[in-house]
């Protein structure tokens, strides 16, 4: 890595945006560079210095050089790749880069989803597709909303990879008075959670939605931080303490919390919501919609208990009704 670290973003959404604030907040030396695929964006973005559609109060201290839609000049300027799109239209955004356009670059995934068909996390795919070494592979994951980074709450951050050195450094390259970090070696663990907290995340809102109250949703959620113990130990077991931030943190707001999208797509499910009508209503991705049936498919394998994801699959997947699948949910918690 170079003594100035060159940076590339790559998406426009609310977390992209957050995490541009947080590089730019920071006072480390380097160089950031923005993709995002909308031109009419881009043009915003350089004349007014805000994203026009996410976090628009956040102030935007790019140069505007540095801001393309075009990816492998952005790909070209960067020794770090910080990859921030839905995990749905990853391999679309890819399409046409090679795995040259990223050897030798430290990869950070900011993706809390499956790659879709191919049913990996993020940091698997780019290790398998791209030939990206693990050691090269970095996780950013929560507790921490977009939102509450663009209002400077203090937020907390898990940085994680194989290399802890790698993870340190990036971890200072986005700390800053409002952001705290820490640092994990659970690469796998870290991300598996990441990406199951939406499906819990999803069974919340839908239990919101059918008038379920705080006392059924401690029980759903605490029931929901043992699911996801037995799953990340039946894939990737090492030593691990699922009390901590990166996993039981992160759960907790994405089911909780109002700015949490997939509790809102639940919510809108349980009300009587279509999944395209709630999508639509939505303009926004809801990440737990798409892990629910990579889960499932993934799950086929490992054969873990896992009583919540499955009935958020049959509600989403097998058009199943939710008040059904809530009440026999809700004789198998405990």
């Amino acid at each position: 890595m170079s003594q100035t670290a060159k940076i590339a973003v790559i998406g426009g959404g609310s977390w992209a945006t957050a995490n541009i604030k947080m590089l730019s907040d920071n006072r480390t030396p380097k160089e950031i560079f923005w993709w995002m695929r909308s031109t009419e964006s881009i043009e915003h973005l350089k004349r007014f210095k805000h994203n026009p559609n996410y976090l628009s109060s956040v102030e935007i201290k790019v140069p505007a050089r540095h801001i393309s839609n075009d990816l492998e000049f952005i790909l070209s300027q960067a020794d770090m790749v910080l990859l921030n799109v839905p995990a749905a239209f990853l391999k679309e955004v890819l399409a046409g880069i090679q795995p040259g356009s990223v050897k030798g670059k430290k990869i950070i995934s900011a993706i809390k989803g499956f790659v879709p068909d191919d049913n990996m996390i993020i940091g698997e795919f780019m290790h398998k597709k791209y030939g990206v070494p693990l050691e090269n592979i970095v996780v950013l994951s929560g507790p921490c909303h977009a939102e509450e980074v663009a209002l400077e709450k203090l937020s907390y951050l898990t940085i994680a990879s194989a290399d802890t050195g790698l993870a340190s450094a990036f971890a200072d390259m986005i700390s800053t008075r409002y952001i705290k970090t820490n640092v994990s070696d659970d690469i796998y663990g870290t991300e598996y959670a990441a990406v199951l907290k939406n499906v819990y995340a999803v069974a919340s809102g839908i239990c919101n939605g059918l008038g379920y109250g705080d006392n059924f949703q401690s029980v759903l959620i605490s029931n929901a931080i043992r699911e996801i113990m037995r799953f990340v130990d039946a894939v990737h077991p090492i030593d691990r303490d699922i009390k901590e931030s990166a996993y039981l943190g992160d759960l907790l707001v994405t089911a909780y919390s109002q700015f949490s999208r997939n509790r809102m797509f639940g919510n809108m499910i349980g009300k009587g919501y279509t999944v395209k009508s709630a999508q639509l209503e939505m303009k926004m991705i809801a990440e737990g919609y798409y892990a629910s049936n990579s889960l499932h498919q993934i799950n086929k394998l490992h054969k873990v208990n896992m009583p919540i994801c499955r009935a958020v699959y049959a509600i989403l997947y097998e058009q199943h009704s939710p008040l059904i699948e809530m009440k026999l949910l809700a004789d198998q918690l405990s």
